[in-house]
């Protein structure tokens, strides 16, 4: 693993001089930007430090990162800080300190808690091979064989990294997965930078680039969200409806079939009055296409399900009839679940419902879990693309789209 860092005037020109050193292969693990401040700005310009790291070891059928890069790239736009910046910036502190995974349009300066949490594994992992050398040197001398010595700082590099992703609740049988993927690329030289940097590398492959949402459509565009009951459909949709509507001015409908709940119909009833975008209510699949007939005009149509118990065949098979009334190539459904739910319990709903759709995954309620294993795991077990994810109840905001950056840092940090 090759780790360089580039310094430019703006992050272009720093990926531009990390491209055309080491290629589109490069992944760019962190980006700082630095604004001089009080007498130093006259003299001093802003600049961009981009770390990226690269496998230097030949593989078959190496991914493409550059829509990887493109993406993360865009989500750091630079915002010349002001009053109301620092709000923001004080905000964007709290979310850090909460552990919040979500990407967003600030500078990467506010990572500086997740690349604390790095550093702590570091140096916790330096200890600890200092500890293991004065183990050994008390038992025997033969373990002043440098291969040995080599090899036991790399077997604690890994442990050490297993034990933190263990602490964040991923599974064994991925943790394994990637640790091997890093060792099958073996050397000589293995340090704890190229370790962190290998593993660093393949979750974030692993976890890959979020799916949003494309507004470019030529046809209506119908949204479906489903779920089992109270992990914030309803809210989650009022978030990206205003979004939608409000920032990038797209044509936007709602439908709820979720008539179980009174409350339900009168929350989302509320926001389309707010919004000024009309709602439709179905009682049953088969009014499904009276009311595509009346929303044709629209670019997308948001429609709240009601929650459906995983366990429940029947209700099931009214959430897979509802989704048939529209044609494949005018849908897309996004499976809502809670990052507080049981593993086990996660792993059965999605089973039941790969049974009836193909979707992407939405997770809720991160500010209620100190822990992100779980959205990894099902990532992982499922292979359906990660998309959105919420924490608290302030619409429209408290949702973003998930950073495979951050959500790497995390992992790879710990709570500690």
């Amino acid at each position: 693993m090759l780790i360089k860092k580039y310094t430019a005037k703006t992050e272009d020109e720093a990926i531009a001089l990390a491209k055309q050193e080491l290629g589109n292969d490069a992944v760019i693990m962190n980006v700082k930007k630095t604004v001089p401040r009080g007498f130093g700005r006259l003299f001093r310009k802003p600049s961009v430090e981009i770390t990226v790291a690269i496998d230097d070891v030949q593989e078959e059928d190496k991914p493409d990162f550059s829509k990887l890069q493109e993406a993360i790239r865009k989500q750091q736009e630079y915002t010349a800080p002001d009053s109301k910046a620092a709000k923001q910036e004080e905000k964007r502190e709290k979310l850090l300190q909460s552990d919040q995974i979500i990407a967003d349009d600030q500078p990467e300066q506010t990572s500086a808690a997740i690349e604390e949490k790095l550093s702590n594994l570091q140096n916790l992992i330096e200890k600890q091979v200092l500890q293991s050398q004065e183990q050994d040197e008390h038992k025997t001398e033969e373990t002043s064989d440098n291969k040995k010595e080599e090899e036991d700082k790399t077997q604690v590099y890994f442990d050490l990294i297993r034990e933190k992703m263990l602490e964040n609740e991923v599974q064994e049988e991925y943790i394994e997965q990637i640790i091997q993927a890093v060792e099958t690329g073996k050397r000589k030289d293995w340090t704890l930078d190229n370790v962190l940097a290998g593993v660093y590398q393949k979750i974030i492959l692993k976890i890959g680039q979020p799916h949003l949402i494309d507004i470019r459509t030529k046809n209506t565009k119908y949204i479906f969200f489903v779920g089992p009951t109270g992990v914030g459909k309803t809210t989650t949709i009022a978030k990206i409806a205003s979004t939608l509507k409000l920032t990038k001015k797209t044509k936007v409908a709602l439908i709820t079939s979720d008539t179980y709940r009174i409350a339900a119909v009168e929350q989302l009833k509320t926001y389309a009055n707010i919004l000024g975008i009309p709602l439709e209510v179905v009682y049953a699949p088969d009014e499904m296409d009276k009311t595509m007939e009346n929303l044709k005009n629209f670019d997308l149509v948001l429609v709240d399900t009601a929650g459906r118990s995983h366990q429940n065949a029947e209700q099931i098979d009214d959430i897979k009839e509802l989704l048939e009334k529209v044609p494949e190539k005018d849908k897309e459904v996004y499976l809502v679940l809670s990052a507080t739910t049981k593993y086990k319990d996660l792993v059965k709903i999605c089973q039941t419902y790969s049974g009836i759709t193909k979707y992407y995954l939405v997770f809720t309620k991160l500010d209620e879990t100190d822990t992100v294993g779980n959205i990894f795991n099902i990532r992982m077990m499922t292979g359906a693309p990660l998309s959105y994810a919420t924490w608290g109840q302030n619409v429209p905001d408290d949702i973003g789209k998930i950073d495979a950056q951050k959500m790497t840092k995390q992992l790879l940090g710990g709570n500690s």
